[in-house]
């Protein structure tokens, strides 16, 4: 059976006017208007490329959340990696995306065209090969991502403490959903009152992280899937629910997520990596408790306390045209930026929503340029 066999029935134009006519008759019942932030930058990019926005009436909205961990990430932290890659015998390496946000000093990718060794990984395990082959070279992975991508760093440490691998490090960016999603709500000016909960989070850490959002601010949270078939119903679950005046955390996507999670995947992350007391995320300023970093036990590897000494640790200035951080906060869509589609473009990204390839800007652009 082929992926495309599997894969059609969640993009079958039938049921997908079918749900939308369902939403259509059941929103003609709603007393007010539903704002639905759609959490993740993936279910942004279904909702855009799919042409979903025509299948919804009136009074339903999107907004556009936080979960791009690229268009998160302040320009600090880029410049971390960025000085990071300027030391001495130094390799940096890195996911996609990451690779290609500028800082102050420029991105990754053009350190590399300066003669500095930053390269891509398609997988974060190429990092322990990459050491193995270097010895006397500093081998730096910038770890990025949310809660599905760090037991992929977890396994790599742990590896590389097995195999006793001393000259990789580790800069570590993961950060987490809940929190994020917590500042937003918590701000006087927000409308969103349901949220569409990504899903592949929720395969690591379980359809429970969202409970407390649920329980704190009373709306009702879908864990869905991301083909448009998914999405629809789930914009269907949001509705049954808003019309019944109830605030309950529901699974959708049931083909993979459960509420418990991969408990051995979470028990990876917990064995090296603790809470951090604060991170700066780019649009959102400083959260409380929204990100991890090693150990203690693992501060060997840790390159933000064995290279401290190259770190500027200074803050950066952000273009004040860009409206990125609005739209990661959901209260600007990028066709409200006046530098969308002129200035700023994939080739020439002025903010990191445009250069992430799950950056609402970069959706639009594609999708829906006008």
């Amino acid at each position: 059976m082929s992926v495309d066999h599997l894969i059609s029935p969640f993009r079958d134009k039938q049921t997908l006017l079918a749900l939308s006519n369902a939403i259509k008759k059941l929103a003609s019942k709603l007393e007010k208007k539903l704002v639905i932030m759609e959490v993740c930058g993936g279910h942004t990019h279904s909702i855009m490329k799919y042409g979903l926005l025509d299948l919804m009436p009136n009074n339903l909205e999107f907004v556009h959340g936080p979960g791009c961990p690229v268009c998160v990430m302040p320009r600090a932290r880029l410049d971390e990696a960025y000085e990071l890659a300027s030391m001495k015998d130094s390799i940096v390496l890195s996911l996609g995306d990451m690779m290609k946000v500028p800082g102050s000093y420029g991105s990754l990718i053009q350190a590399r065209e300066k003669g500095l060794d930053a390269r891509f990984l398609y997988s974060p395990m190429q990092a322990l090969e990459i050491a193995k082959e270097n010895p006397h070279k500093k081998v730096i992975y910038i770890a990025i991502g949310f809660e599905t991508t760090t037991p992929m760093t977890a396994s790599v440490l742990l590896n590389a403490k097995k195999e006793k691998i001393n000259n990789l490090f580790f800069h570590i960016n993961h950060i987490l959903v809940p929190p994020s999603v917590s500042t937003i709500l918590k701000d006087p000016a927000c409308q969103i009152n349901a949220l569409l909960a990504p899903s592949h989070v929720s395969v690591i850490s379980g359809a429970q992280i969202y409970a407390p959002l649920v329980d704190r601010f009373k709306l009702p949270i879908i864990v869905s899937g991301f083909e448009p078939v998914d999405i629809l119903e789930s914009v269907l679950m949001l509705l049954k629910q808003a019309l019944n005046k109830e605030a309950k955390l529901e699974i959708q996507y049931k083909r993979a997520v459960s509420y418990e999670g991969n408990v051995k995947a979470q028990e990876l992350v917990n064995a090296c990596m603790e809470v951090r007391e604060n991170f700066e995320w780019r649009g959102l300023g400083n959260i409380k408790h929204s990100a991890l970093k090693l150990k203690e036990t693992f501060a060997s590897y840790d390159a933000e306390k064995v290279f401290k000494e190259y770190l500027s640790h200074k803050t950066s200035k952000e273009n004040k045209a860009c409206k990125c951080g609005e739209i990661l906060k959901g209260i600007a869509k990028p066709l409200d930026c006046s530098l969308f589609a002129k200035t700023c473009t994939p080739q020439n990204p002025i903010g990191s929503c445009m250069v992430s390839s799950e950056g609402a800007c970069a959706a639009y652009y594609r999708y829906k340029r006008v």
